[in-house]
C-alpha cells in the first residue's frame, strides 16, 4: 500500500450549489439530482444507507435500495421482522444517506417513518422476479442460521410449492416510508469548503432553506 489511510484524499472541483439555482421544494430538487445520477450511469444510484435506533438509542445502519419517492416520502421494502424492521416499528425515526461519488454529491434525509399501505406493498412485491418473491418467504432476515444451504433448501421447496400458482406476499414483508422533516444537499468543493443546503419543513408545510458551514 503506497499511502496510509490518513493520506487518502481527493479535492472536489466539479460543481457548486447555490441557493438561487435550487428548487424551493426539496423533493423536486432530489428528483433533479437523482435524474442526473441516472444520466451519469452511476451503479445503483438508488442505493442508500438507512440508519435506525432501538428504543434506548443504540444505532445501526445498512444499505438498502430506494424503490419510490414523492411528496409523501422515500420508500424501501424489507422484512418487518428484521433488525431494521423491528427498530423502525419500535422507534419510527430514520435517517437516509445517498452518496454519488462520481458527482461529488451527498443527500441526507431524516424524518419519521411509517409502513406503506398493503396495496403499495402488494404492487411492488408482485413486480419482483419470481425467486426474489420466494426469497422473501425463505429468509428469516437477521436471524442466526447454522449454514447457507438451509436457505437454498427452503428455496427449492418453495419453487416446487409455487411452481404453478401465484406467490402471495408474506405478511411480514412490506414497505416503509421515510417522511422527511429535513433534507440536506451536499456538493463537494475545493479545500473542503463544501456547499451544504438544508431544507427544514415548517409547521405550515413549507420548506426553509439554510446554508450550513462545511
Amino acid at each position: 500500500m503506497d499511502k496510509t489511510v490518513a493520506e487518502l484524499r481527493k479535492d472536489y472541483t466539479l460543481q457548486d450549489l447555490k441557493e438561487t439555482e435550487v428548487d424551493t421544494n426539496p423533493v423536486i430538487q432530489f428528483k433533479t439530482w437523482f435524474d442526473q445520477a441516472l444520466a451519469a450511469q452511476i451503479i445503483e444510484p438508488n442505493a442508500m444507507t438507512i440508519a435506525t435506533t432501538t428504543r434506548d438509542g443504540k444505532p445501526s445502519a445498512r444499505m438498502v435500495l430506494l424503490k419510490d419517492f414523492d411528496e409523501r416520502g422515500f420508500v424501501f421494502f424489507t422484512n418487518y421482522h428484521s433488525q431494521k424492521g423491528q427498530e423502525l416499528i419500535d422507534n419510527p425515526q430514520g435517517a437516509i444517506v445517498f452518496w454519488w461519488a462520481e458527482l461529488e454529491r451527498q443527500v441526507r434525509i431524516c424524518g419519521t417513518v411509517e409502513k406503506v399501505s398493503e396495496q403499495e406493498s402488494d404492487y411492488y412485491f408482485n413486480s419482483r422476479p419470481q425467486n426474489s418473491r420466494l426469497g422473501a418467504w425463505a429468509s428469516e432476515q437477521s436471524e442466526v442460521i447454522p449454514y447457507r444451504e438451509i436457505l437454498e433448501e427452503k428455496l427449492e421447496l418453495l419453487q416446487e410449492k409455487y411452481a404453478n400458482t401465484e406467490i402471495p406476499r408474506p405478511p411480514h414483508w412490506g414497505g416503509f416510508r421515510v417522511i422527511p422533516t429535513e433534507i440536506e444537499f451536499w456538493q463537494g468543493r475545493a479545500s473542503r469548503l463544501h456547499d451544504r443546503l438544508r431544507y427544514s419543513r415548517q409547521e405550515d408545510g413549507s420548506w426553509k432553506i439554510e446554508r450550513l458551514s462545511p
